[in-house]
């Protein structure tokens, strides 16, 4: 099942793009703001962005160049009122897959959407590494060098959450949405309980922790 993020400040529109792809079998989370379109994007939980150009915080497409920066490859669909052609060019020359101007009918964003998903993508990785550290995405097994780990269903989703962003700076609620999902109570402790646990398991010295920020997966030789 298809994970579609909608970045869009219209609470109007986004519950009618929202209804319309979870109808169709998509699962769907909205954001209003920017900032968190920008941090939601880069979780690695979702298969296409759609993203609207006026949004508070930070706009579409400072949004969409940050993401570029990053070499975040996320499909994106830039939704907006804005129908010059000299927007068009700038959010496709930005980085973005398609372009609608809004109004629109959903029939045609639905059938965009499908055609987005369905463009053929590099092979997705089965093994995850990063400095001895192994996660095995099929069998759902760690190993520490040639040590085999257990870990729980949890441990091992926020083990691989950190492992496909080495040595990236992941914020709790960054974790939370990615581990929990966003309707997870932010001020809940559980990130830092379950860090701990891997800790334990993995290696303390593996997962670094940045005061105010939330933590990194450093590299151990």
């Amino acid at each position: 099942m298809a994970r579609i993020l909608i970045a869009e400040d219209e609470p109007r529109i986004a519950s009618f793009v929202q209804k319309g792809l979870t109808a169709n079998g998509f699962t769907v989370t909205v954001v209003e703001d920017g900032p968190s379109a920008y941090e939601y994007a880069t979780t690695g939980g979702f298969d296409l962005l759609i993203l609207d150009i006026g949004l508070p915080g930070m706009d579409g497409f400072e949004v969409l160049r940050k993401l570029r920066t990053d070499r975040n490859q996320i499909p994106v669909i830039v939704l907006t009122a804005r129908d010059s052609v000299q927007d068009t060019v700038a959010g496709l020359e930005g980085g973005a897959d398609d372009y609608m101007p809004k109004p629109f009918r959903f029939e045609e964003l639905l059938a965009r959407v499908r055609l987005r998903l369905q463009t053929e993508r590099p092979a997705e990785l089965t093994v995850l590494r990063c400095g001895g550290l192994e996660l095995d995405l099929r069998t759902r097994r760690a190993r520490v060098g040639d040590k085999v780990v257990d870990l729980s269903a949890r441990e091992f989703a926020l083990a691989e959450t950190f492992l496909r962003h080495p040595g990236q700076v992941l914020s709790r609620e960054q974790l939370l949405s990615q581990v929990w999902g966003y309707d997870f109570d932010p001020g809940s402790n559980v990130v830092d309980v379950y860090v701990r646990y891997l800790r334990r398991k993995l290696g303390a010295e593996r997962f670094v922790t940045l005061r105010g920020m939330g933590y990194r997966l450093a590299e151990v030789p």
